[in-house]
């Protein structure tokens, strides 16, 4: 008898323990559920000098809207979206806004009645030391009714990314969640980071890397800078954000061949800045620059791809030195060119309805 009194009491003692536990694991077990249903592949352009053809999005309306990022995986009339159930959907991109790394899809299929977040009711915002979840299809893991990745880790800051050198593949320079988790890998960009009780946070970045730390940063961009424009690409009613003009208008003064540099052709939106050949008996050729070598900064300015290459190009100052930070391989080469003397542009004509 004292035996079963002191069994059972162990067991409820055991029970009172454990059954804390029990419900976190089962509660973050349903919110992973919740979060896969609403997160889906993406699958679209990619493969050339080892750019992945995959990425992931997450589903912001019933009827079939899809967040993601800005990505070259884009660039494709053959752009395929993998639900969370398996099935294949074609898509179009419906509008994007590049200085945010965001685009919006419009899945080609109105019979759909998804599982979706609510911009409104379901996001939230966290701090240093809270707990997040990370979900992704990075390195492909997941191609048909397989769930997406998922990944705990914890918010180490929030702040800007501006200050971030050589976060190559993107133009976001906004405050982003910095987390203590590899979160940003090969087709992890448009995925989601929440909390552990399922709050949407933001949305996963593309791979950066900071030059000075050699490391790679990993990182979200938060929902509350990224929901007006999706809801107003959903509405139609959106702008994209005016450039600086200087950065569309430059006058090109120079050219790559003027160094002896051949670029990898400008075939996507933003296509990375690789050589493809350098000109025998040229600048780039006496300075070693090589086929393969990827530009990352000219005159410690960064490259995002080879058309902003060419337009920084086109605005470095007549004679001195061209300074360029190539990655070859696995290291940062810095390489130095020196600049021809060139006139300074000639002023623009005068005409008839010029003021004298």
């Amino acid at each position: 008898m004292t035996k079963r009194i002191l069994t059972s009491s162990f067991l409820l003692l055991l029970t009172l323990t454990w059954a804390p536990s029990l419900a976190v694991a089962q509660s973050i077990h349903s919110t992973i559920q919740r979060v896969q249903q609403r997160t889906v592949k993406v699958f679209g352009a990619g493969g050339i000098r080892r750019l992945h053809a995959y990425s992931t999005g997450f589903v912001v309306s019933r009827q079939g809207h899809v967040a993601t990022v800005w990505s070259h995986v884009l660039d494709t009339d053959e752009l395929t979206v993998v639900l969370a159930d398996g099935r294949k959907v074609r898509a179009k991109v419906l509008g994007a806004e590049p200085q945010l790394d965001l685009a919006v899809l419009e899945l080609q299929d109105k019979e759909l009645d998804l599982p979706a977040w609510d911009l409104e009711a379901d996001v939230s915002d966290a701090g240093p030391g809270t707990r997040v979840l990370g979900f992704s299809n990075m390195f492909k893991v997941a191609t048909g009714d397989e769930m997406v990745s998922v990944l705990h880790g914890v918010v180490a800051a929030k702040a800007p990314l501006a200050t971030r050198r050589g976060a190559f593949e993107s133009s976001y320079e906004g405050t982003a969640f910095i987390v203590d988790a590899v979160t940003n890998n090969p087709g992890a960009g448009g995925g989601v980071l929440t909390t552990r009780a399922g709050r949407l946070l933001g949305m996963i970045g593309k791979e950066l890397r900071n030059v000075e730390s050699n490391t790679w940063v990993n990182y979200a961009v938060p929902i509350s800078e990224l929901k007006q424009p999706i809801q107003e690409i959903i509405a139609g009613k959106y702008r994209a954000r005016q450039r600086d003009p200087d950065e569309t208008n430059a006058v090109a003064r120079y050219r790559p061949l003027e160094f002896g540099i051949v670029l990898l052709p400008d075939v996507l939106f933003r296509t990375p800045a690789f050589i493809d050949g350098v000109q025998p008996g040229s600048a780039a050729a006496r300075a070693g620059l090589q086929p393969d070598d990827l530009i990352l900064f000219i005159n410690g300015d960064l490259v995002q791809s080879c058309r902003v290459f060419k337009q920084r190009l086109g605005r470095i100052d007549s004679g001195g030195v061209l300074k360029l930070t190539v990655r070859r391989g696995d290291k940062l080469v810095p390489v130095e060119l020196p600049v021809p003397e060139k006139p300074e542009k000639p002023e623009k004509p005068a005409t008839a309805g010029d003021k004298k």
